[in-house]
């Protein structure tokens, strides 16, 4: 499942936000600038939902130290500032979408959606695609061209996440934060032996993709042919 981060100093209005894109996501909610900088920093997020008027830290000065740190994380800017002006210096802040208040619900479904589709390649049906291989976020069924594939636990969760990051790459940090946690008891080894396992799997059911290891970096998922 996808994991978004909501900065809104609002409470009511945070967790109508929340409510709104909770059968999208998993859904963090912080109400100041600094909380949600010390979160988004994480760069465990598929999504930021950030309002511009904040306490502690202003919303246009966090997403400036985001890009600064290399986290290219989508941002969303939900703000009551209507201004040219306000929406041009969010942009060349590096905000990927800018909706003013008051909003509808749908609008910003279908913003975060589009968002979703342009960086993480998620279809209307829930589906995540990657050459030959298609990935049902709500059924959790798996085909490779037309055969099933089925993966389990923390392995689907690793596709998935794969997945939403095509071409990119992922640190083993990274992955072993946002499949196993900060808190979980294994050792970062334990990706290794995962994605080895993975390989296998998606190899043996005729994928035409890879998950390339750069070595002392991380790794890189490429999606290879839709033939």
């Amino acid at each position: 499942m996808f994991r978004f981060l909501v900065v809104e100093d609002d409470e009511k209005l945070a967790a109508s936000v929340a409510e709104f894109l909770s059968d999208l996501a998993d859904i963090t909610v912080v109400y100041d600038g600094l909380s949600g900088l010390d979160e988004a920093l994480t760069d465990l997020y598929d999504v930021i939902i950030l309002d511009l008027m904040l306490p502690k830290l202003d919303g246009l000065s966090l997403l400036a130290k985001l890009r600064k740190e290399q986290i290219f994380t989508p941002v969303l800017l939900l703000t009551a500032k209507d201004q040219l002006a306000d929406k041009v210096a969010g942009y060349e802040s590096g905000a990927d979408d800018y909706l003013t208040k008051p909003f509808f619900r749908e609008e910003l479904v279908l913003r975060i959606k589009a968002i979703l589709k342009r960086t993480k390649g998620l279809t209307e049906e829930k589906n995540l695609v990657a050459g030959t291989l298609q990935l049902n976020l709500v059924t959790h069924q798996i085909l490779v061209g037309e055969e099933s594939l089925e993966l389990l636990g923390k392995e689907f969760d690793l596709l998935v996440y794969l997945m939403q990051n095509q071409k990119q790459i992922l640190t083993k940090e990274q992955i072993f934060d946002r499949i196993w946690g900060f808190q979980s008891l294994t050792t970062l080894s334990v990706v290794e032996v995962y994605m080895s396992n993975l390989r296998k799997k998606l190899r043996l059911a005729g994928f035409s993709g890879t998950i390339k290891t750069l070595r002392n970096v991380g790794y890189q998922f490429i999606p290879g042919s839709g033939d």
